[in-house]
């Protein structure tokens, strides 16, 4: 059995999707009015973009009530994922290290952030089976 593709949201959508992940089911004017806090944003846009993402799958109606309710349809760290699988592929030859080059080379690292990223990284080599882990010049 394959998998249906997660539909890809637009960043108008995503600024969305972000309202509902992180508020639960929401109506269309708390959506509007968290989206209006960064920038102008008219009801009826919000509105309609709401009912394009009810029609490309990215959000479900309650429609038992006279306001509408909207809630997301598909999972954050799903859609995450996906967005960045897309992004690693399109913008660094699908290389994770580049992108992680590029991103600690661009901007000033704390020492918290590092002892994270190291963590992070022992704890992913840890379960690695032996035949996967790679010699001295592999990146730690």
């Amino acid at each position: 059995m394959s998998k249906v593709p997660l539909p890809k949201p637009t960043e108008s959508e995503l600024e969305i999707l972000q309202v509902l992940w992180q508020h639960g089911p929401c109506t269309v004017r708390f959506v509007n009015d968290e989206l209006s806090q960064k920038r102008e944003v008219g009801y009826t846009t919000t509105l309609k973009l709401l009912q394009l993402m009810l029609d490309k799958g990215l959000v479900l109606r309650d429609d038992d009530s006279r306001t509408h309710v909207y809630r997301a349809a598909v999972r954050q760290e799903e859609t995450q994922g996906m967005l960045l699988d897309r992004f690693v592929e399109a913008a660094f030859g699908g290389s994770a290290m580049k992108l992680v080059m590029q991103a600690l080379g661009n901007r000033r690292t704390s020492k918290e952030e590092l002892r994270q990223i190291r963590t992070l990284l022992n704890e992913i080599e840890q379960d690695k089976p032996e035949t996967e882990k790679g010699g001295p010049d592999e990146l730690a």
